[in-house]
């Protein structure tokens, strides 16, 4: 697919963006190797090879699920405009 000046000055409006026509013909110089980068990817023989959710095989540590706050609702309740059972009472704003 090739990338033309008035794509990049169209894609460009629709965002809202204010672009020169000389930032627009570095666009297109930088859009067009982009896309020629994704032929080339597209051209590889991925058969067999597993799909990745990350590239490199790495494990999230992860920390004991323990209470390190003491409660302190009735605290902030204290000073809440309005409560009820422990729950924070708020105006109605949809009805």
């Amino acid at each position: 697919m090739a990338i033309e000046h008035a794509n990049v000055l169209r894609a460009a409006h629709l965002a809202r963006l204010g672009v020169s026509d000389a930032q627009a013909e570095r666009y297109v110089d930088d859009l067009s190797r982009i896309l020629e980068m994704v032929d080339r990817l597209a051209e590889i023989d991925t058969e067999g090879v597993a799909p990745l959710s990350h590239p490199l095989d790495a494990t999230q540590p992860l920390r004991a699920d323990e209470v390190i706050e003491t409660d302190r609702r009735d605290t902030f309740q204290k000073v809440a405009p309005a409560t009820a059972d422990g729950l924070y009472l708020v105006p109605r704003v949809v009805e």
